[in-house]
């Protein structure tokens, strides 16, 4: 994260005076004045390394071999230019011991406090009103992210129409690949250079960002994802950056991933820290554990890997442990958020489509260079189709040997892969509607609310797809035209061409209607979900009703038996009904015309509605039998008209043949008309006179 009062470039990188840079002038001035008591322990410093892969000379005068692993995962921890520009008096200094004056302790004792501050303040805060963009070049961005790292998988592919070569490298072998300019140039006989990258790690982007000149707010991109960020496309003077959400079938019952912190947790770090959420270090019981791994594999600076957890290990001055113990209120919230996320998912397991989504961040490079990174070592399996095309010859992909047709290809992997979790969500729908159909069952729409939700979540992560080819399609070429105008007035924008060639863009148009395929069959199936579970309530309110219905019916029929046997069974002692020698006679003669009289009273509602639709049935067979009654007459006058036209002529044959007649007619008659018309201008009268002299009448 960047710091407090930071100034920086137009590029994003910072101006100002780093803190560790401060550390380093106090190790230069303590080897100046070895006889003066040290306040602060001597951090051996990382391998130091230009843009350009070169080592420095602090880097040759501390290395006793070329062949001396580095002391740092990152790349980026390079001296300042303050820095360098005293390196070169600490020999001649050591031979002039002077002790420090009151004003350098108080800037030493200063020089602890902010570096306290900031630590305080990186911890408290987190990432609100940071500067935007990740700059690996300053020791501030490691502090912040060097504790991202991951075991990665690096596949390096090269390829031209006639030759191929791959290779495959760990963290370490990348990272001494891109520090040896010989060794990471490419072949003259290389068109296209893919460097595919399983797995995210502060060390491999560090080298691939000093390598190629990644810019910051793309590097923020990749390091700081939030949940299921949207796919985009961002242009950048030296490359441009695609970020998509690879949407797959995950493996495994029951694995719940669509959802935004469990879909992101197969990508385990050392640090077990789900990509979606903060750096910051959470608790165990969540999966995120309180250190970080001590493989040799990827080094570091252990005071620099503290520092980022706000606690300077082999410095004199350290947070406060009283301090730590209350964790702060935004630290808290991300615990509960994530306690809550874990139990939506286990409630969430089931019948659901497991749905795994991850981002795949691709850069293409100007000079034919594709750079494409997964959040884990497995992802590169996803990528396997794309590399045996490669391999062949005859594919266009490795005939036309263009960087942008590999990057559409990617594009068109992450499309063909979400029309397969379509088809799932095809098969899914029609299963429920069958078992609602057969039926209907209020549980099922558990099933049914999961998967409207995962499908209004799959419309939210697959639509900026859409909206992202359309741009490489159509605004490729405006939008690095706008980025040459902002630097140069006098370029001509016939002259600038786009990332992506006319080949890549002709195959874009095909992934751009797949992708409106699946955005249709998604609202489709959201629809679907939502009239079954409409239909299930309205089915379930129904057969409620029906109950009632049974139920008031029950008790209007038993009202008067129950009136009359609460009357006789009172307990009186001169009761006409009991002591005049009646029997149980005499209570039906009286519950009978009582239920004649209170039933009908209750039910005349429902009488009336059953008259009304007896009604209606009489009238429905009233017109069926007259229908029927006209058929039969129908019937009967064509027979008797066939008998009158013979048993071997045909109706339609008659009518054929007076069709032909009235056609023949009507020639004759249009000829006449014309001969007429003629006759007329020949003897420069009108056509009404030729009639009156000829004797016809108007109807002829």
């Amino acid at each position: 994260m960047p710091r407090e009062n930071s100034f920086s470039d137009s590029d994003g990188r910072s101006l100002t005076p780093d803190l560790l840079d401060e550390m380093e002038h106090e190790i230069e001035h303590e080897e100046e004045h070895p006889d003066l008591p040290t306040p602060l322990p001597v951090v051996q410093r990382p391998t130091v390394v230009t843009a350009n892969g070169s080592s420095t000379a602090a880097e040759k005068r501390h290395a006793p071999t070329a062949s001396v692993e580095p002391q740092s995962p990152s790349v980026a921890s390079v001296r300042s230019p303050r820095s360098q520009r005293t390196g070169h008096h600490t020999t001649a200094s050591r031979t002039h011991p002077r002790h420090l004056t009151p004003k350098e302790r108080f800037r030493q004792s200063v020089r602890k406090i902010i570096a306290m501050r900031r630590a305080s303040a990186m911890i408290g805060r987190g990432n609100i009103g940071a500067e935007p963009g990740i700059d690996v070049r300053r020791s501030s961005a490691y502090m912040t992210y060097g504790h991202i790292r991951q075991k990665c998988v690096i596949d390096l592919v090269d390829y031209s129409p006639l030759r191929v070569s791959t290779g495959r490298m760990t963290n370490n072998e990348f990272v001494r690949y891109m520090r040896n300019p010989q060794a990471s140039a490419r072949e003259p006989w290389v068109r296209v250079r893919w460097i595919n990258v399983g797995g995210i790690s502060w060390d491999v982007v560090s080298a691939l960002a000093l390598t190629y000149n990644l810019h910051p707010l793309a590097l923020e991109d990749l390091l700081q994802p939030r949940g299921h960020a949207r796919s985009k496309a961002d242009y950048y003077s030296q490359h441009l950056f695609i970020r998509a959400l690879c949407h797959t079938i995950a493996s495994g019952a029951g694995s719940g991933w669509p959802d935004g912190a469990a879909s992101s947790a197969s990508s385990q770090t050392l640090t077990g820290l789900p990509r979606s959420s903060s750096p910051l270090p959470l608790d165990e019981k969540l999966g995120i554990a309180d250190h970080y791994g001590e493989d040799s594999e990827y080094g570091g600076d252990d005071t620099l890997a503290d520092a980022s957890r706000g606690i300077f290990v082999k410095s004199s001055f350290q947070v406060d442990e009283e301090s730590l113990k209350k964790p702060p209120s935004l630290l808290a919230r991300k615990r509960k958020n994530a306690v809550r996320a874990i139990a939506l998912e286990h409630l969430k397991k089931g019948t659901r489509v497991n749905v795994h989504i991850v981002p795949m961040c691709i850069f293409l490079m100007r000079d034919g260079t594709v750079i494409s990174i997964h959040p884990d070592a497995t992802s590169l399996d996803f990528t396997s189709p794309i590399a045996a095309r490669i391999r062949q010859r005859d594919t266009s992909l490795r005939a036309s040997a263009d960087a942008s047709l590999l990057v559409e290809s990617l594009l068109d992997l992450i499309v063909d892969a979400a029309l397969e979790v379509v088809d799932e969500y095809h098969s899914k729908i029609h299963k429920l509607e069958r078992q609602i159909l057969m039926k209907t069952m209020v549980g099922t729409v558990r099933d049914l609310h999961i998967l409207s939700g995962d499908l209004i979540l799959h419309k939210r992560t697959l639509g900026p797809i859409k909206t992202l080819i359309y741009g490489l399609r159509r605004y490729d070429t405006d939008r690095c035209v706008a980025l040459v105008e902002s630097k140069k007035t006098d370029v001509d924008p016939q002259q600038v061409t786009g990332f992506m060639s006319h080949k890549s863009k002709i195959y874009l148009a095909d992934v751009h209607d797949h992708m409106e395929y699946i955005l249709s069959s998604l609202d489709m199936y959201a629809a679907m979900s939502e009239n079954l579970i409409n239909y299930t309530f309205n089915m379930a309110s129904y057969e409620m009703n029906e109950v009632m219905r049974r139920l008031t019916l029950a008790t209007i029929i038993f009202l008067p038996l129950t009136l009359l046997t609460g009357y006789f069974g009172m307990n009186f002692e001169s009761m006409w009904s009991v002591n005049h020698g009646h029997s149980d006679v005499i209570f039906w003669i009286i519950a009978l015309p009582v239920m004649a009289v209170v039933i009908p009273m209750f039910t005349l509602p429902d009488l009336k509605r059953l008259i009304k639709y007896l009604k209606k049935q009489l009238v429905a067979h009233k017109v069926k039998r007259k229908q029927e009654a006209r058929i039969a007459d129908l019937e009967a006058e064509v027979e008797e008209l066939q008998k009158v036209l013979g048993e071997g002529e045909s109706a339609e044959k008659i009518v054929s043949r007076h069709i032909k007649l009235l056609h023949r007619y009507n020639e004759a008659k249009d000829a006449t008309q014309i001969l007429i018309g003629k006759l007329a201008a020949y003897k420069q009268t009108t056509i009404r006179q030729i009639h009156e002299d000829l004797g016809m009448n108007a109807d002829d």
